[in-house]
């Protein structure tokens, strides 16, 4: 019998199938006994065949509260209708699970029916039983029945059709993922607070929670179909928010919100679930068109879902999304499904992001949340076009292009010209770019007056998205070029000539000129617009040389597109005036004499030469000398009427071209005048005869010319060599080197090499350049003709150019540069103006001016920018040199009114001032550096100034003037000026105020304070020397009459000569002096070889006077420290002449051999020893202050050692009152010397007192009087012999007793006019003072005074 629920549950059965089919008659068939299973716990998935019988059993354990029992039935429905089965199908897809049935004694809940076999006739004994979607016949099944034809069996032979129903079951068996489920995606909130146990899946609340939740969630949702599972998959905060999954076949809406109504009735109340909370996500779609997006594209979103609710919200980033301009919502149910679209126009990447569509559907108890969401990404769209560019009409093709980031097949791309043309381009495609190909003939080529086209390409979406580039198009014609000259196609060397280029073009970018393919220096030629259609280029060439010899072509480029012409010119040989070597350059002829004139050239060209004289033409005979070749004639000079004789040569090239030589002057002279002939020339004793330079042979033996001329002078028949200016080989082919190198095609590129080989060269001819003003004057002509070529500002190149110019200007050179000026006093000019015009063309270069740091000079500049605001304020120091430094200042608001990009440059020169002509002004000298600023490409505004600030060299000298080199004084050779320069004297610096640029420096004059003409000072020299000088001659005059009484014994007599050698060398000295003194205040003696000598003979018998002391002091020493030790007078008389004479003699010589070639031995304007270069004074000072000290020291020693001598050692008693006289000679004279020199080094310092100079002045000037009296008159045996011989024996008597002892000492005194500090040594007006003495007298007790020279 059945139970009561399959009664109920056949029952409604009964009542869905009759209300699906009312209209229709059924037939059903029930058969339910043995198809009941029971699946205990609903857990372990395992069904087993439960009896009949227990059924009642298990209702019975239900009705006592234990838990429900599940029970899966399988109901066989047999209908003839077969659209039954479809019928079922749609009403159980919208049937509303649980199913709930009450009856009297129990409740059922039917959680699912599906359909799981179906069984259909054939034919009349055929019937297939095929399972559905999800279901398959077991293994034994398939095994046991047929299996329908045309099936083929699964894995482990399980099929899908059989075909016969087997009798007792199984039906058709539900297999491992047959059904096709869906994973819902839920959440539901609970009231309860998180904790943060629940963040931990491994924690004990996590695991009670997750349980129960499961339980429940399982339980609600069993009665979907195909149910599989229930999972937690995390909590979250915002009270308990539970995300879960469920796994189930696709269920409609109504079975998920009945399944989940149920499940507060399953979870405990404590769990406070919130019955509106629930949100699904799974059960609703979004789509987005289009698919990839990009900036200004229109998107629209569909958003569908299986709800009836018009209920919609939008959300981007989780901001919800309103009706605006941009964004527009509209939503529409259409058969249960809700369909919401949200439509953006004009997308930007900020619309980048999360969309959600959230559908609501609420009753009076729940609220269900069905929500999905979809990412969107808004590219951007770079395009990037080809630049702009030219087309040549002549069939050459140009491709533009238009590129994006991604796939240009996103894009639509159009092209399109801004005007109407017959050019058609070829669209092409590559991943990235669209192409656009253009080719054009000179028939399509657009009118040269307007020959730009601009395309564009439009990129777009076809969504809305749309981007343009636009790509600007010169079509380019070919040019028409012709070149001309002015001359013919052969040019003389050393000729100009220019060729012109020009064209038909209407722009004129860039042009450039070739010889043999070899690019000419811009520098030589200009591209000048003529008018909108015509261009026109000139290259001028000043100087032709063989370098200029080729073809030449002319290249005009309009863009990348050139247009060329090409013309031949020859270069013809012709020598150049200045490298014809003639011979004779300047001599004498005799009358009917044969003269021979001679013309030469390097060189192997054939050419006409003509000598012309007295306006005859005589032809010239070629001969051949090494690499030379030479035209002579022998001229006969005819003497009617006899006049001097000009002749010259003149070369003829095959062009008919002409080049005179300079002039070869002859000066008659008559036969019997001539004492001097030879192979040289003939001329009278004395004349003078110039020569070109021999030749110069290399190793092969080859002969090249050598610049420059020997001057011969006649003198006694021989002709001798007065002065040679040759040139040395290595700077003659630098010399001819530069000169081709600046007439060539490309100076510019080839001055950086040739600045190294000078560099390298002038190095090893520095001993050459020392002792030769023409091979000085020719590296200054050098210099002058590269300065010309304007170069980068590089390192290497500029300090190659100024090392050359730092090894010229060292004062080792000073010599030469003396010579050369006297020679060609514009030579020093001339390189001051080379180094300005070098660093005024300098070209920047990494926006840098490198500074330069030599010995003798330095460089330093800056570059103007846009917006400078900063000084130009440079600081030059030269250590080598003392007190030689100084600033350059030019304030912001004068470097703001510059030019961008020029530049300001600075060089300073420690001795140039040594080497730029003296001033006009008698006794003016450049007393600091000499720094010269230029700027490049600007012109000074008329308020401009720059200060300029120069340390004093020679601070003693007086009256500043702040000057500038003027190149244009002296005829063009210089000279310095103060027009536009203002002066601040702030002690030991002098500031100028200029209001240009050039080189400046600052002029000083001599102290002349105590120098003026009829001082005190001058008088007291003056007079003292006098009577010096006449003291002295009385002295040697009283020695020469009592030297046979005096000179008794050996002691008396090395006295005596001592004291006479003392009085003779003083009185040379002071000769020299008051001569040197008397020519240097007439103002008639500033330079020159006499004044040298003065220096010399002064220097050598001052030190005379000291050393003679010093033999004196050494004999007494000797005498009474070695009594028993006899030395022969000759023996004593070698040693006081070589200690005398000799030792004087050495330091003098070593003393002007060190100095004088750096012209560092004698004062500027004065005829003493320097101190401010060389520091040649101490030559004097030292060895006389060491002779004060040592003879005050053997007058200590002599006195102890007489008045305590040892036993033995006691002297005659003439012996005695010799040696008395001479240590009172020595004790007398030697501090006098020490005292006279300690006020000369007082007179050092600037601010001494008027005191010390009158002091020193009148101890030098009366020296020859000092002598005179201590070490002659009183010497009693002098006196004595003289009364003696004369019988002046009262006078003699008088005379003694009326003699006091006293020290004393000549006076010398000379003048100086720009010695500064050190004059004072020997008095400010100019006069030096040097003092020696000896005294002879009678000596009666021993007395000794010994001082010291700083005391």
């Amino acid at each position: 019998m059945l139970s009561l629920g399959i009664k109920v549950f056949c029952f409604l059965l009964l009542i869905v199938t009759t209300s699906t089919h009312a209209s229709m008659e059924v037939n059903f068939e029930l058969n339910f006994d043995p198809f009941i299973h029971h699946s205990p716990g609903s857990k372990n998935g395992i069904e087993e065949n439960i009896p009949t019988d227990l059924h009642r059993q298990k209702r019975r354990v239900a009705a006592l509260g234990f838990s429900p029992v599940d029970y899966k039935v399988d109901i066989e429905i047999i209908s003839t209708d077969s659209s039954l089965l479809e019928s079922l199908k749609d009403y159980f897809k919208n049937l509303s699970f649980p199913v709930i049935i009450n009856t009297s004694d129990a409740a059922m809940n039917i959680s699912s029916l599906n359909i799981t076999t179906v069984c259909s006739l054939i034919s009349n004994n055929e019937a297939h039983c095929s399972c559905e979607s999800g279901y398959g016949w077991p293994a034994a099944v398939c095994s046991a029945k047929s299996i329908c034809p045309g099936t083929v069996p699964t894995q482990e032979e399980i099929c899908d059709c059989i075909t016969e129903l087997p009798s007792q079951g199984p039906y058709c068996q539900l297999q491992p993922g047959g059904i096709a489920t869906i994973t819902l995606k839920l959440s539901v909130r609970l009231g309860v607070v998180f904790q943060d146990a629940l963040k931990n899946s491994s924690s004990e609340l996590y695991k009670t929670y997750e349980k129960d939740l499961e339980n429940a969630f399982t339980a609600s949702y069993r009665s979907l179909p195909g149910f599989v599972s229930a999972r937690v998959t995390s909590f979250r905060a915002g009270s308990v928010t539970v995300d879960y999954e469920i796994k189930a076949a696709p269920a409609t809406v109504s079975q998920i919100k009945s399944a989940s109504r149920n499940i507060q009735h399953s979870l405990d109340a404590s769990y406070m679930l919130i019955p509106d909370s629930l949100e699904i996500t799974g059960q609703t779609n979004i789509s987005v068109s289009p698919e990839d997006i990009f900036q200004g594209d229109t998107v629209i979103m569909n958003c569908k879902t299986w709800v009836d609710t018009g209920n919609v919200t939008w959300y981007h980033s989780g901001h919800e999304i309103l009706n605006s301009i941009r964004h527009s919502i509209r939503t529409i149910t259409i058969e249960e499904i809700t369909k919401s679209v949200l439509e953006i126009t004009s997308v930007t990447q900020h619309d980048t992001g999360p969309y959600t569509c959230v559908f609501m559907s609420s009753s009076a108890d729940y609220t269900l949340s069905f929500k999905e969401t979809q990412n969107i990404t808004v590219a951007p769209i770079n395009v990037v076009q080809s630049g702009d560019t030219e087309v040549v009409c002549d069939g050459t093709k140009v491709t533009l292009s238009c590129c994006v980031d991604g796939n240009i097949q996103y894009f639509t791309t159009n092209w399109r010209p801004n005007r109407a043309t017959n050019i058609l381009g070829t669209v092409s495609f590559t991943p990235n770019c669209a192409e656009y190909t253009l080719q054009a003939n000179q028939s399509q080529c657009p009118n040269k007056s307007d020959p730009e086209i601009t395309y564009t390409c439009d990129l777009s979406t076809g969504h809305g998205a749309l981007r343009s580039k636009a790509i600007k198009v010169t079509y380019l014609r070919g040019a028409n070029v012709e070149i001309s000259s002015n001359t013919k196609a052969q040019v003389s060397q050393g000729h100009s000539f220019s060729l012109t280029c020009t064209s038909k073009v209407s722009n004129c970018n860039n042009v450039t000129w070739q010889i043999q393919s070899q690019i000419i220096d811009s520098g030589l030629y200009l591209c000048n617009l003529e008018s909108p259609s015509n261009v026109r280029s000139v290259l001028t060439v000043k100087a032709a040389t063989q370098a200029w010899n080729g073809t030449y072509t002319c290249t005009f480029f309009q863009k990348f597109l050139s247009s060329s012409a090409s013309t031949t010119v020859e270069i013809v040989p012709l020598p150049l005036k200045q490298n014809i070597v003639r011979d004779p350059i300047q001599g004498f002829i005799q009358c009917n004499e044969p003269q021979i004139l001679k013309c030469c050239i390097d060189g192997m060209e054939n050419y006409v030469v003509m000598f012309t004289v007295r306006q005859m033409e005589f032809k010239g005979v070629r001969k051949t000398q090494g690499n030379q070749v030479c035209y002579t004639y022998n001229y006969t000079e005819r003497c009617n009427p006899p006049s001097d004789v000009v002749a010259y040569c003149t070369f003829v090239n095959r062009i008919q071209d002409k080049v005179e030589s300079l002039p070869m002057n002859l000066s008659i002279i008559p036969e019997n005048k001539v004492t001097c002939s030879n192979s040289i020339g003939v001329g009278q004793q004395g004349a003078r005869i110039i020569k070109p330079c021999p030749d110069s042979k290399d190793v092969n033996g080859t002969s090249s010319p050598v610049r420059g001329t020997i001057i011969y002078v006649c003198n006694n028949s021989n002709w001798e060599v007065a002065r040679k200016s040759c040139i040395s080989d290595r700077i003659n082919t630098l010399l001819s080197s530069a000169e081709s190198l600046v007439s060539g095609p490309q100076p510019a590129e080839q001055l950086a090499t040739y600045l190294e080989t000078l560099h390298n060269i002038t190095i090893k001819e520095q001993q050459e350049i020392n002792n030769s003003s023409a091979n000085l004057g020719a590296v200054i002509t050098i210099l002058d003709l590269v300065s010309t070529i304007p170069t980068d500002a590089d390192p290497h190149t500029m300090t190659n150019f100024l090392s050359t110019v730092d090894i010229i200007v060292n004062s080792s050179t000073i010599p030469a540069w003396k010579d050369l000026n006297n020679q060609q006093t514009e030579k020093s000019s001339l390189l001051l103006k080379s180094v300005e015009r070098f660093s005024q063309s300098l070209q920047p270069a990494n926006n840098i001016i490198p500074s330069i740091t030599n010995t003798n000079l330095q460089l330093q500049g800056i570059i103007i920018t846009e917006n400078s605001m900063l000084d130009y304020n440079k600081n030059f120091t030269f250590p080598s040199s003392a007190n030689l430094s100084g600033n350059v200042l030019i304030r912001r608001n004068e470097t703001e009114n510059l030019q961008p990009n020029s530049t300001i440059i600075t060089v300073a020169f420690s001795t140039l001032k040594d080497i730029l002509p003296k001033p006009n002004e008698t006794g003016k000298v450049v007393n600091g550096l000499v720094m010269t600023t230029t700027t490049m490409n600007s012109t000074l505004s008329p308020d401009f100034q720059i200060s300029l600030t120069f340390a004093k060299s020679n601070s003693s000298l007086e009256k500043p003037q702040c000057v500038f080199w003027n190149f244009s004084l002296s005829g063009n050779a210089g000279g310095w000026d103060d027009t536009g320069c203002h002066l601040k004297d702030e002690g030991d610096n002098i500031i100028c105020t200029c209001s240009h640029l050039t080189s400046f420096s600052i002029l000083m004059s001599p102290n002349l304070k105590l120098t003026h003409p009829g001082t005190p000072l001058d008088y007291i020299t003056y007079i003292g020397l006098s009577i010096s000088i006449a003291s002295l001659m009385i002295c040697i005059l009283i020695e020469s009459l009592v030297w046979k009484y005096v000179t008794k014994n050996r002691t008396s007599y090395m006295r005596h000569v001592c004291i006479l050698n003392i009085a003779v060398s003083l009185l040379i000295a002071d000769i020299w002096f008051i001569v040197t003194a008397s020519l240097q205040d007439t103002k008639k003696l500033v330079n020159g070889n006499v004044c040298i000598a003065a220096t010399f003979f002064i220097h050598l018998f001052y030190l005379s006077v000291f050393f003679w002391m010093l033999a004196l002091g050494l004999m007494i020493f000797y005498r009474l420290v070695f009594i028993l030790h006899d030395t022969s007078k000759t023996i004593q008389k070698a040693v006081a002449f070589s200690l005398g004479y000799g030792s004087p003699l050495i330091i003098s010589v070593i003393t002007i051999a060190v100095t004088q070639p750096h012209d560092a031995y004698r004062r500027e304007n004065a005829c003493w020893l320097n101190w401010e270069k060389s520091k040649a004074l101490l030559a004097f000072v030292v060895p006389a202050l060491i002779i004060v000290a040592v003879n005050s020291i053997i007058a200590v020693v002599i006195l102890v050692r007489i008045l305590r001598p040892a036993i033995g050692e006691k002297p005659s008693k003439q012996e005695r009152s010799s040696l008395i006289q001479a240590i009172k000679n020595v004790a007398t004279l030697t501090p006098l010397l020490g005292l006279t020199w300690g006020f000369g080094l007082a007179t050092l310092s600037k601010d001494s007192s008027i005191v010390f100079h009158i002091l020193f002045t009148l101890l030098n000037a009366f020296q020859g009087l000092f002598i005179l009296v201590f070490g002659t008159l009183r010497d009693k045996k002098v006196l004595e012999a003289l009364l003696n011989k004369y019988s002046f024996t009262r006078w003699s008597m008088q005379q003694t007793k009326s003699m006091s002892l006293g020290d004393s000492a000549p006076v010398f005194s000379m003048s100086s006019q720009v010695s500064g500090a050190l004059n004072n040594l020997f008095g400010k007006t100019g006069k030096y003072k040097i003092s020696s003495t000896e005294t002879t007298g009678s000596f009666s007790e021993p007395t000794s005074n010994t001082y010291s020279l700083l005391h």
